[in-house]
């Protein structure tokens, strides 16, 4: 049995691998490795930044790739926020900001709000660049038992927030033609609400 807190993650485990028992895995970080240390799960799924920023890397086994299992839209990135009226804070804080990453998280986010998305809808976006400027931008949408699950991939030349904002919708549309709005309405209906935007 394979335990994780994550519906996204539950259904890519599902869908790359139909035949594990996939079952939640609540509570905190100490909590979820007792749980596995006692062998109620034969493994489980947590974020290995956040292990080894708490100083237990050696507790990770392996590592799931991105081709494996993307990872929620601007999952790892930082922001910082500033009052618009402190210019100084923000000519300070200038040399943090790494444009590369702040383009493909517009891009990653641009397809979960054209889709509706929210932390109850496993849809997930995964922005990295190639040669020539190129952002490649994955994304997938599906039902956390797996059973339906909408993928897509598409590339450009990214060198500007609207260029970035345009890749994701052209994702998210990719994504719609293949029944992402209906995955995200079934999920919705299922939990008797409806997702946020």
């Amino acid at each position: 049995m394979v335990g994780t807190a994550s519906l996204r993650r539950e259904a890519m485990l599902r869908l790359r691998y139909p035949h594990l028992v996939v079952e939640p895995l609540r509570g905190n970080l100490d909590t979820r490795l007792a749980k596995l240390d006692r062998g109620q799960y034969a493994a489980i799924i947590l974020a290995a930044a956040g292990l080894k920023r708490l100083g237990l890397g050696a507790r990770i086994r392996a590592l799931i790739e991105t081709d494996e299992s993307l990872p929620l839209a601007g999952q790892g990135a930082l922001a910082i926020e500033v009052r618009a009226d402190r210019a100084d804070l923000a000519a300070w804080l200038a040399p943090l900001d790494h444009r590369p990453t702040a383009l493909a998280v517009q891009a990653e986010r641009a397809v979960s709000r054209n889709l509706g998305g929210s932390c109850d809808v496993p849809l997930a976006a995964h922005g990295h660049w190639g040669g020539a400027g190129n952002l490649h931008l994955a994304g997938r949408v599906s039902m956390p038992d797996g059973s339906r699950t909408a993928s897509a991939e598409v590339v450009a030349p990214v060198a500007s927030d609207a260029e970035a904002l345009a890749l994701g919708r052209r994702l998210a549309d990719a994504l719609a033609l293949q029944g992402a709005h209906e995955i995200i309405a079934a999920l919705a209906a299922q939990s008797g609400g409806e997702s946020a935007v």
